[in-house]
Parts: C-alpha cells; sequence; structure tokens
C-alpha cells in the first residue's frame, strides 16, 4: 500500500549515515536489494571484526525485502552464537534484523501469526535495549518504530511510535532526529484512523515544516498531500483544494504530475457539487496510471 493508503504505518528507510562505525547508506538501495547484496558481499572481501559482522545482518536484511524470510532467518541463525568481545553495533543489529524477519511490512496478514508476533516482538525488544545502553539512538528509534507493526491495534502503534519520536527529539545523534518527520507521519496516520483529525492534523503540519526545512521536495510533496488529505476529511474543503492545487502546480512545473492529487481535486469537487470540475481529474489520473 501507499504512503496515502488508510490506516497503515509507512515503513520508512533512512539513508543516514550513524555516527559510529560502517556507512551502510552508499550501499543500500531499498528499491533494488539484489543489488545492495551485492555491494554488501564486495564490502565483506575485505570487512573485518565488527564492520563484517554489520555487513552479514544487512545482506540478510536484503533477503527479507525480497520476501525470502526463511533465508534471512537461516543467514542469520548462521552468525550464531555471536562472538565474544564485538561491540554494540552488530549485537543490535542482528536483533533488529531478527524481528523484521518474523514481522514487517512486507509481510502478508497470513504470516503475522501469533508465534511471528512474538519472536519478532522479543527481537526488537532486545534489540532497543541494547541500543538505549549503548545510546545508539537512531537503532533504538528503528525498533521502537517497528513494534507499531508487531502490534496493530491503533492505541499500541501510536504508543510505540510515540516513544520514538520521544527519542528521536531528544538525541543528539543526528541519524536519530532525522526520523522525526517519517514518525510524524505515522503518528498522524494512527490518530486519522482513530477519527482524531485535529491531532492528525498537527503531526502532519509539523511532517511538512521538518522537510521543507531539510530540502526534501519529493517528501514535503507527501506531507503536503497528507496535510490537505486531512482537511478533507474535515470538511474543510476550501483550505484542501488550494493545498491540491499548489501540489498539482508544482508537479505540473516539474512535469511530474501526480495522479494522487488529481484523485483528491476529484474527490474535493465531487464535494462541492462539482462534477464538472471533478470529471477531468478522475481522466487525468486514469491517463497516468494507463487505465
Amino acid at each position: 500500500m501507499s504512503w496515502r493508503g488508510t490506516g497503515v504505518l509507512m515503513a520508512t528507510v533512512l539513508a543516514v549515515a550513524p555516527a559510529w562505525g560502517l556507512d551502510l547508506a552508499p550501499l543500500w538501495d531499498f528499491g533494488n536489494p539484489a543489488s545492495s547484496e551485492q555491494r554488501f558481499a564486495e564490502a565483506l572481501k575485505t570487512a573485518q571484526g565488527d564492520d563484517a559482522l554489520v555487513l552479514r545482518t544487512q545482506v540478510a536484511r536484503t533477503w527479507g525485502l525480497r520476501k525470502d524470510f526463511d533465508r534471512c532467518r537461516d543467514l542469520l541463525r548462521q552468525m550464531e552464537p555471536l562472538p565474544a568481545g564485538i561491540g554494540a553495533e552488530p549485537r543490535v543489529r542482528h536483533a533488529l534484523e531478527t524481528g523484521r524477519c518474523w514481522i514487517s511490512a512486507t509481510h502478508s496478514l497470513a504470516q503475522r501469526t501469533e508465534p511471528a508476533r512474538h519472536a519478532a516482538r522479543e527481537a526488537y525488544a532486545l534489540a532497543i535495549a541494547l541500543a538505549r545502553e549503548a545510546r545508539l539512538d537512531d537503532l533504538a528509534v528503528d525498533a521502537l518504530h517497528m513494534m507499531a507493526f508487531v502490534d496493530e491495534a491503533p492505541a499500541d502503534q501510536l504508543r510505540w511510535t510515540q516513544q520514538a519520536l520521544a527519542l528521536a527529539q531528544a538525541s543528539s545523534l543526528p541519524a536519530a532526529r532525522a526520523w522525526q518527520a517519517s514518525l510524524l507521519h505515522n503518528i498522524g496516520m494512527a490518530h486519522k484512523q482513530q477519527g482524531r483529525f485535529n491531532d492528525a492534523l498537527d503531526a502532519f503540519s509539523a511532517a511538512v515544516k521538518l522537510r521543507e526545512a531539510a530540502g526534501q521536495a519529493d517528501r514535503a510533496h507527501v506531507a503536503h498531500w497528507m496535510v490537505a488529505w486531512t482537511l478533507r476529511a474535515m470538511g474543510r474543503v476550501d483550505e484542501a483544494l488550494a493545498i491540491q492545487h499548489g501540489l498539482e502546480s508544482r508537479a505540473d512545473a516539474a512535469g511530474r504530475p501526480d495522479p494522487h492529487v488529481f484523485d483528491e481535486l476529484a474527490l474535493l469537487y465531487r464535494a462541492r457539487g462539482q462534477d464538472d470540475r471533478a470529471d477531468p481529474y478522475v481522466t487525468k489520473a486514469r491517463a497516468l496510471r494507463g487505465g
């Protein structure tokens, strides 16, 4: 489901260099885990100690992203028992990726069994504890945000995500602080799912400010869309229209028209009883999707 789907927290990948150890960001292409695996394998040829162990956890993660969870788990089991005397980062990452092999955004509903949830919860809890102890804040934030995929009741999702946001806001590590906008997005989604539109609007609006301050144009586009989407749910149609038309203009100027913006414009004009203005947007959205 896309970021514009309802009732589902967005799994967010942050390509931010950590404040310690190996920089994984240049090796990752989350849209192409197979090519990422090749880069990790190449890096492993010369890596030693903790770096080699961290790379092995990331190789396992590439298989989880490809939905081969058995292979992911097998690769992580091959690392056990972890060598004595290793640093905190490989231990945290091993626990974190073990959790992701059991429950993540890529798992189907059928795969999210109670035994799987139990295994994931234990692994993520270990990752959180180890990361907090070692002050690896961005990994602790990552593990906290993954707990929202284990405990899927809206109140539980909100609780875990708020804990992750509090840690990200309090941290001095840029890699941890970089999580804030994504977590605010997820908090907004959880509030909206529970019908708390004012709280959702506050969260999405805060995400807009962070995205714009960071110069993240594409993600700011998404954040503005979420604000307008919430305003429509609140019946504030004119405000939502103004935002969506702004997004439409900027996307068209960039040569990247957005069918999701057209979808919302159609719904907004229908809410005003202006089907004659809604219909062209339905046609535009359908054309972009090849329908």
